[in-house]
């Protein structure tokens, strides 16, 4: 597992002083969607999942990106902080941006030093228990204020479909966060023949409602084809060519559902 660096040492290692290096993908100045204010947003590099739908395949690989450390990027997005209001700050994603959790440790408390309010964009899927990544994640929720979490499929095996991955420490993370009283926004991406079966939804809304308070916010984000083209220029098959957009009745319907808005 891959949770950043310092120079030409092993991953993961720090030491009081020295600042670990993140391998950073993109920054983009502005977002409104990715959490609450006007966020700048720090796209990390590797992603342990292969989903379908995937907008970013181009951030899979651990290796590429810029290196960069945690002052770098903060000195650059405090120059935008008079545009973010008072419930602005920045957002972390990828990639998925648990794969270098020393670094995004490293940044969130640095944030805070500086008043920076701190978020994360993840589909926790590097989480586990077992030491010493489970520090490590433990130091970035620490100091995050609010994770949005990416709730890719309920079902394992259908989780397994469109990800490559089982989804049994996915849910055990929001579980543990939940336990922590981690502030969370919960999403679904809805996809036609893949996410939308209403008794699917169902049993997420239980899930979600078996997290408590701590669930702040549920978004259903509609699949969108804009990434296709990524996938060409990387030479890798797109595997949903042939499924529209949902239409906003059935987002609505998705979200209300989720939201314990519709019975069974």
């Amino acid at each position: 597992m891959y949770i950043g660096f310092r120079g030409d040492e092993s991953p993961g290692e720090r030491e009081h002083g020295c600042m670990t290096q993140g391998r950073v993908h993109s920054i983009e100045s502005f977002g409104s969607a990715d959490g609450p204010g006007v966020r700048f947003l720090i796209f990390l590099q590797g992603c342990p999942m292969r989903c379908r739908y995937c907008h970013n395949p181009d951030t899979w690989k651990t290796s590429g990106g810029e290196l960069m450390d945690a002052d770098d990027i903060l000195d650059r997005a405090e120059r935008y902080r008079s545009y973010w209001g008072p419930e602005g700050g920045i957002t972390v994603s990828g990639g998925e941006a648990l794969t270098q959790a020393d670094f995004v440790a490293e940044l969130f408390e640095r944030a805070h030093e500086r008043g920076i309010n701190t978020c994360i964009d993840t589909s926790l899927s590097p989480f586990t228990r077992e030491e010493p990544a489970f520090s490590s994640f433990k130091r970035v929720f620490d100091a995050c204020d609010l994770v949005l979490a990416d709730i890719k499929h309920i079902d394992p095996a259908v989780h397994k479909e469109l990800t490559g991955r089982d989804n049994a420490n996915i849910l055990d993370c929001l579980t543990w966060l939940a336990g922590r009283g981690q502030a969370m926004w919960i999403r679904q991406v809805l996809v036609d023949g893949y996410t939308d079966d209403d008794e699917d939804l169902f049993r997420t809304r239980d899930f979600i409602a078996s997290l408590g308070d701590a669930v702040k916010r549920i978004e259903v984000l509609p699949y969108h084809t804009l990434g296709i083209f990524k996938w060409k220029e990387l030479g890798i098959p797109y595997q949903l060519d042939n499924i529209d957009p949902p239409t906003p009745e059935r987002v609505e319907r998705a979200t209300r559902i989720l939201r314990g808005e519709i019975e069974r």
